[in-house]
């Protein structure tokens, strides 16, 4: 009973204290595609994701409810970092739908128009929003209508100082461009939902050094739905064995620290439990030198050189890019080929037979031939039609012209040349079903595309990669162009296996370089995977995204088309800002990938 009536007048409380329209909420997860497509569109930084932003705490004075009930401690501002949009996951405070929603867009055009950082922040809020209104005119009846909804939801502080602050604002907020400073005031001012963050929050460095223990499994951990964000800061282990505190404060709120071992890079447990970092302003994370185990079964996952592919010579030196630094690093990463040691040669699966013939069937018709061209000017024989409409038309009496009376024939010629690049990470071995992998469907893809251009002629060829930091890119050779499509090759299809990490860039460099060398008027660079790069090192983030978009840019000024087709849901998040808009495809059922890559294949090169 205790509780019952201490939940309703938690309740209750925290209604009175802030009004909020969860009934019009607008959901970050409804808007993601949108919010991404415009802030690229309205020039925003097209390398970063929308995410969730964290909750920060804002340092202003509080009304006595929220004082009470303990809430508006925190609140979800949006900022730009290196990486990320972060939008609030959750928008409520207007009466009407379409407000909430007309917030995010305009937050979204804000961040796409800041640039300047060096000036305070309200100056720097109001220039944004006057580039915006400059840029985009349609927009100034919606940010009038929202001004106007977002005053009425601010009370009016009573002290000195404040009551200055607020005037300022709401004058920033009115008239943008009017207001060069903000007063002093002993607290900060109340969050401003229309503006970017204050003060964004940084992830601090590490204390003391030292480097990330690494996770050399290669696969992919549990991750939950709740996509946001959490602030961080490296701190040195605690010396003691029990770091658990708790203590009473004046708000009667209970506060928690305590230190938990996690190390996903061996454990198969379920993560712990996450709530209670959501009551954190900082998730302190520490290392506490113990990598024995790790590395034991770094030394285990890696296979035996007798087990292992077969490496063919040592390995070639490629250039890597640096975004940060915006230049190319020569000779930065290390390239082996590898062929699959013992591969027997082996039939088509029985299981893909009667789709191989079908596809056959049809790929056939692609086939190059001999065709008539009637009403040809020249060639080898009269046509026969042209000639007695030309002859009726002059006895009749008609103005007859001579257009074409001769046939000729035609060589229709399929000049392709096509290189099929898959992703054969560890995170391949994951099962998309209850009787298949990644691999598996990868596996049978390879098969089938190969059986359907075998049936036109044209070129191609097949390779696979995975890494292991720079120094260890495996590029697998499935099939050269020079090489017939055969048993052997089958059997190297048939003996690929889930690798390591995704380094794109350089596995799209070397494909490029080896598709260039074929004297065809299309070249196709097909790109198969199931995620975005990554690797151990810094290659994860941003920085695999933006050498895999260079690498692929390298290709197109190769006079290549790069196309990727991918089974990963969250393509539609990264995929435009390396592949452009019509440079990819999502197959959303991937054991539907076998039946639909040749079929895409056929429509690219129509």
């Amino acid at each position: 009973m205790e509780e019952q009536v201490g939940a309703l007048w938690h309740k209750l409380i925290t209604r009175a204290a802030d009004q909020r329209y969860p009934a019009q909420a607008v959901t970050l997860e409804q808007i993601k595609k949108t919010a991404g497509i415009l802030f690229r569109a309205w020039g925003g930084d097209s390398g970063l994701a929308v995410k969730s932003a964290t909750a920060t705490a804002h340092g202003a004075k509080r009304s006595l409810l929220q004082r009470i009930a303990g809430s508006n401690l925190k609140t979800e501002l949006t900022w730009l970092d290196g990486e990320t949009l972060n939008l609030p996951s959750l928008i409520d405070i207007f009466p009407e739908r379409s407000l909430n929603r007309d917030l995010y867009l305009w937050l979204i055009a804000l961040a796409a128009a800041e640039s300047d950082s060096s000036f305070s922040w309200i100056v720097r809020n109001q220039a944004a929003t006057l580039a915006v209104l400059a840029k985009f005119p349609g927009l100034a009846p919606r940010y009038r209508r929202l001004v106007e909804a977002v005053l009425i939801t601010r009370f009016q502080p009573s002290e000195p100082g404040a009551r200055e602050q607020e005037a300022a604002i709401r004058a920033a907020l009115l008239n943008p461009g009017s207001v060069a400073r903000l007063p002093p005031a002993r607290c900060a001012p109340q969050p401003v939902c229309l503006w970017l963050h204050p003060d964004p929050p940084v992830t601090l460095p590490a204390a003391g050094g030292g480097k990330e223990p690494e996770n050399h499994e290669g696969g992919d951990s549990k991750k939950s739905d709740n996509e946001r964000r959490y602030q961080a800061e490296r701190v040195q282990m605690p010396e003691e064995k029990n770091a658990f505190m708790m203590y009473f404060r004046a708000e009667s709120i209970f506060s928690w620290a305590e230190y938990i071992k996690v190390n996903r890079a061996t454990e198969e447990d379920e993560p712990p439990d996450a709530r209670p970092a959501e009551d954190l302003d900082k998730l302190s994370v520490a290392q506490d030198g113990k990598t024995s185990a790790s590395r034991l079964r770094f030394d285990l996952d890696l296979p035996s050189e007798a087990a292992d592919d077969l490496p063919l010579g040592d390995g070639i030196l490629l250039p890597e890019w640096h975004y940060k630094k915006q230049c190319m690093q020569p000779a930065h990463c290390r390239l082996q080929p590898m062929v699959a040691r013992n591969a027997v040669p082996l039939a088509l699966p029985s299981h893909l037979s009667a789709t191989a013939r079908r596809l056959r069937s049809q790929f056939e018709a692609l086939m190059p031939a001999k065709v008539w061209l009637k009403g040809q000017f020249d060639g080898s024989e009269l046509d026969l039609d042209a000639c007695v409409q030309f002859t009726a038309d002059r006895i009749g009496g008609l103005e007859a012209r001579e257009t074409g009376l001769y046939k000729a024939h035609h060589y229709r010629d399929r000049d392709l040349a096509c290189l099929l690049l898959a992703d054969l990470s560890l995170s391949t071995d994951a099962y998309v079903n209850d009787h298949a992998r990644v691999i598996d469907v990868i596996r049978d893809t390879l098969f089938l595309f190969s059986e359907a251009l075998s049936a036109t002629g044209d070129r191609f060829a097949l390779y696979g990669f995975s890494s292991l930091k720079r120094e260890n890119i495996r590029f697998h050779v499935l099939k050269e162009f020079e090489r017939k499509y055969n048993d052997e090759v089958r059997g190297r299809i048939a003996a690929i296996k889930p690798g390591f990490y995704t380094r794109m860039g350089a596995a799209i460099r070397h494909a490029s370089q080896l598709l260039v060398k074929q004297t065809a008027t299309q070249r196709l660079l097909l790109i198969l995977t199931d995620g975005k790069p990554n690797d151990l090192d810094q290659y994860e983030g941003r920085y695999g995204v933006e050498d895999t978009r260079a690498a692929i840019h390298e290709a197109r000024l190769m006079g290549l088309r790069p196309f990727c087709v991918t089974i990963d849901e969250k393509g539609g998040s990264y995929l435009p800002h390396l592949f452009g808009v019509n440079g990819y495809i999502v197959i959303r059922k991937p054991s539907e990938l076998p039946r639909e890559l040749p079929l895409l294949y056929a429509q690219l090169t129509q």
